[in-house]
Formats: structure tokens, sequence, C-alpha cells
């Protein structure tokens, strides 16, 4: 991965995670920056500990076809809420639903940009 498409990739999900927070009532950021800021922490944790998760709950994955991903990605949301300061998850369901909102608008912003 080259490091255009790292940073646009990052920008998009920096977007997405600052869509959830204003399209999701207790999803909370304090400032676009913040939004920047939690992307890359959610990048980082994704990139180290989502392939374990992904890889010790495959029988769930299965089962649930596919559907065990919200969890793990929602844990992973959590992971970065208690990393950031101005960055709060308001229980589980605002948690779900800021996950869905963040991934179907990176997958959306990531067609459109072609990353």
């Amino acid at each position: 991965m080259n490091l255009t498409r790292l940073l646009l990739q990052w920008a998009i999900t920096s977007v997405a995670v600052f869509a959830a927070s204003r399209l999701v009532q207790g999803v909370n950021i304090k400032n676009f920056g913040t939004a920047v800021v939690v992307a890359a922490v959610f990048g980082i944790i994704n990139a180290l500990v989502g392939p374990i998760l992904r890889f010790l709950s495959l029988p769930f994955i299965f089962l649930t076809l596919g559907l065990f991903l919200i969890v793990i990605n929602v844990f992973l949301l959590y992971i970065a809420d208690w990393l950031i300061d101005d960055f709060e998850l308001e229980g589980i369901v605002p948690a779900v639903v800021g996950s869905l909102v963040i991934s179907l608008t990176s997958y959306i912003l990531g067609f459109v940009f072609r990353v």
C-alpha cells in the first residue's frame, strides 16, 4: 500500500467517524481533529488486534454468516473509546449503530474514491 492510498483511507475513515458522531446519538467526539485521531487509533488497533480476533472467532463468524464481525468491530471501537479522552460511546446500541455507520460510510467513500 502506498502512502497516498494510506492517507486517503485515513481521511475516509476520519469522515466516517465524524459522520457517525453527527448521525448517531451517543457517539460523541469533540471536533473533526478528534475524528482524525480516532481514525488513526482505530486503524492501528484494527491492524494489530483485529486479525487475531477474527482468527480466534472464525467459528462464530461462520455460524452467524459474518454478522459476528460487527461484534468484533464494536469491541475495537470500544478500545479506541478507552484510549481517547475526547471520544465517547454511550452504550452498546450507539456503539453498534456507530460501527455500522463507520463501516458503510467507509465502504461507500472507498468505492467512490477507488481506495
